[in-house]
């Protein structure tokens, strides 16, 4: 199979909410990776903001011919820290092989949940 995707990506809008709801239905955000190619995909993650120094050291790892769901609730930086909530932010995606990425945001907040997932601007 072709190794399809490019190697850098742009999430422009992502924020990370601390309200949410309860049991298997929590607020979160995924970005969603598919590698088509046949070298797994290391992937690593620049948190950029709009008042502070960029945040680096989120990396994460996905398979040859495999996807992956990077959970930003759940992803820690090298230094053991959790992303930043209630605060607008952006991701640069950086990755060794090319991939394909779509980001999602599943908002729990209220009883009328809301879902929106977009694919993320890739980099020539």
């Amino acid at each position: 199979m072709n190794a399809y995707g490019k190697k850098v990506w742009l999430i422009p809008d992502t924020f990370l909410s601390s309200v949410s709801g309860e049991g298997e239905q929590i607020s979160h955000e995924a970005i969603c990776v598919t590698n088509t190619g046949e070298r797994d995909a290391h992937i690593s993650l620049t948190l950029l903001y709009e008042d502070k120094p960029e945040i680096g050291g989120f990396h994460a790892e996905c398979g040859a011919r495999r996807t992956h769901h990077i959970r930003l609730d759940r992803i820690r930086s090298d230094s053991g820290e959790p992303i930043q909530r209630d605060v607008p932010y952006s991701v640069l995606l950086e990755s060794d092989e090319p991939v394909v990425v779509q980001y999602s945001r599943l908002d729990t907040s209220s009883t009328n949940m809301a879902l929106m997932t977009t694919i993320a601007y890739a980099v020539e």
